[in-house]
């Protein structure tokens, strides 16, 4: 009985919830970010690229036996959703901050202390 009691305060803790929460909206968010990279950034960087090589599908490049395309490619699409996530995470940290920034209170004394020091800077 301790062994299922045990599991039961595992599985209900907060981190484990976080986690799984975490993990389904990764799950989508992995859907949005592949559908941007896919269907927009892609064949915006990547069409003028391999019409500038002469190459129609850069998943069929190949040098003799050797398909080299496909590799290349996935090493492509992960640049360019590393890049996106990077922006994406940026944006996100620089909203945090500025919530952040506007949460912080001052106290009375210190709003009055700061007024008397801009009238001070102002003489």
């Amino acid at each position: 009985m301790s062994w299922l009691k045990e599991f039961k305060n595992f599985a209900i803790k907060g981190n484990v919830i976080e986690l799984s929460i975490a993990v389904v909206i990764g799950a989508a968010f992995s859907g949005i970010i592949s559908s941007l990279v896919e269907d927009i950034i892609t064949p915006l960087i990547l069409t003028p690229a391999t019409k500038a090589a002469g190459v129609a599908d850069i998943d069929k490049l190949a040098w003799g036996a050797v398909r080299y395309g496909k590799s290349l490619a996935a090493i492509i699409k992960f640049i360019i959703i590393a890049f996106v996530l990077f922006l994406v995470i940026k944006a996100v940290n620089k909203i945090k901050l500025e919530e952040e920034d506007s949460k912080i209170k001052l106290s009375k004394s210190e709003e009055l202390l700061t007024e008397i020091r801009d009238q001070l800077k102002g003489k």
